[in-house]
């Protein structure tokens, strides 16, 4: 996939100040649990509309992620942390075998080091360098909010950083206009969040997925 524009048309903070900020988070954040990896380790924050996917969804989606992206592939998770911390745990199979980052606007995530990413998505293209553009085998995104703006926004993020294969999870009511941005299908797979929550949820693949609830 191409974001339809050359590196030069990219907004994005100045090194400068990408490395203070990257340092302020890192001298800011709790230390991290000592199963800093667990899914949960780091409590919901519903003001950040955050909703960690059950264990077993996690894992699932950490499974396909690893498949997807092959032997030394890169994996984005945006704004998809349980995802993230479940490939980190070392218990999906091969998850060895490749890298992730986890892009987040939550500062407690800054205790994963330089695989953590901020990511405020209202600048969706204001990135680390660790988010290369097209530089991540798979993408996965969960956008923070059940809105058009969000998800536009979001999707030029996942645009800019995907190789080609996306990996989206939000509201079955915006299967329209994920379609129209990210020409993604909706799956078999349901995902379960640890609460429930009201809307109908899934996940959306541009690829032949072998994601089957």
């Amino acid at each position: 996939m191409s974001d339809g524009g050359s590196d030069d048309d990219v907004p994005a903070l100045s090194a400068q100040t990408l490395a203070a900020l990257q340092e302020f988070y890192q001298q800011t954040s709790s230390p991290p649990p000592e199963d800093q990896f667990a899914v949960g380790a780091v409590e919901e924050d519903w003001r950040m509309s955050q909703f960690w996917y059950s264990d077993e969804t996690a894992t699932r989606l950490a499974e396909e992620l690893v498949r997807e992206a092959g032997e030394g592939g890169r994996i984005a998770c945006v704004s998809a942390p349980s995802v993230y911390q479940k490939l980190k745990q070392g218990s999906v199979l091969g998850s060895d075998r490749v890298s992730a980052v986890v892009l987040e606007f939550d500062r407690r995530f800054a205790a994963y080091g330089d695989d953590f990413v901020f990511y405020d998505y209202k600048e969706p293209l204001a990135l680390a360098a660790a988010a290369a553009p097209h530089g991540f085998d798979v993408v996965l995104a969960d956008p923070p909010y059940l809105s058009e703006e969000c998800l536009s926004k979001v999707s030029e993020t996942v645009k800019y950083l995907s190789k080609g294969k996306v990996l989206l999870c939000t509201g079955a009511v915006m299967e329209k206009l994920a379609k129209e941005l990210l020409d993604v299908r909706m799956s078999d797979f349901l995902p379960e969040h640890n609460r429930n929550l009201s809307n109908d949820f899934r996940c959306f693949v541009n690829y032949p997925s072998r994601l089957r609830s």
